[in-house]
């Protein structure tokens, strides 16, 4: 098995002499309501909005699902953080790379505090702060072809990271394992958001990265109609260091994020 960390949901207490659930001391929250025993008393007031906009059963199918997102940096950050809130029951969480002073610009899960802390480790934190419920593995692992035979079968895979290989390899265990999944191609050097969409791999545009992996995937003889995040945007450099700013990989989360919760809920 992979090495990782793995967090139970928090349970809430039933009190046998009313019929509502209290929450745990943890949870902060007591408001009484006439639910059934049994409910997750916050879980209920948390998605009270979001069951208006999409109903009841498909707020289940989204506590029922269980994704995998590789990448926890500008792009994986936000996408994680939006999968939680939307209601994505069980997640899987994988980065090896720790905060620097120059993620402090763009990515969601970094403060001044957390430089020099494992990003799982900050991400596993705050996702839990937002809902106690969620099912959660954080893996503090570098996938390669050596441990990714050894993940679970997930309902969506989502490619946030930016080494080609480990974006390549995704693409195959998905294709392989007949697993639904949606990578995001390049949003460094880039400004506009407007330009952001989504398409296939086979059409992409103005992106660097997206013609190194379409070539590499193609190569393996995979199909190419791969879901993607990509941008229209010309590069507005071409340095070798890359350059970003909050704006192109944050909005490239929430369309992965959005992506995803839309199929699965239709």
């Amino acid at each position: 098995m992979v090495s990782g960390v793995e967090y139970s949901p928090i349970k809430c207490r039933e009190d046998p002499k009313i019929n509502h659930v209290m929450p745990t001391s943890r949870e902060r929250v007591f408001y009484q309501v006439d639910y059934p025993p049994g409910i997750f008393l916050m879980e209920v007031i948390m998605f009270e909005r979001t069951i208006k906009l999409i109903g009841e059963d498909n707020l289940n199918k989204l506590k029922k699902a269980n994704v995998l997102i590789v990448g926890l940096g500008g792009v994986g950050g936000i996408c994680a953080e939006a999968l939680v809130r939307s209601g994505i029951g069980k997640i899987t969480i994988i980065d090896y790379d720790t905060i620097e002073e120059s993620n402090l610009n763009r990515q969601i899960i970094t403060n001044i505090k957390t430089v020099g802390q494992k990003k799982v480790e900050i991400a596993l934190e705050k996702l839990q702060n937002i809902n106690p419920e969620l099912e959660i593995k954080a893996l503090d692992i570098f996938l390669n072809e050596e441990n990714i035979n050894n993940l679970a079968q997930y309902d969506f895979i989502i490619d946030a990271c930016d080494t080609v290989t480990t974006k390549v390899l995704l693409i195959k265990y998905a294709l392989n394992n007949n697993l639904k999944i949606i990578s995001c191609m390049g949003t460094g050097k880039r400004l506009d958001l407007t330009k952001l969409e989504i398409s296939t791999l086979n059409k992409t545009y103005n992106d660097p990265l997206a013609k190194i992996v379409r070539k590499k995937v193609k190569e393996l003889g995979l199909p190419l109609n791969i879901p993607v995040v990509f941008s229209k945007e010309l590069p507005l450099n071409n340095e070798k260091d890359i350059a970003s700013m909050i704006f192109v990989p944050a909005t490239a989360g929430l369309l992965l994020a959005n992506f995803v919760i839309k199929k699965i809920i239709e």
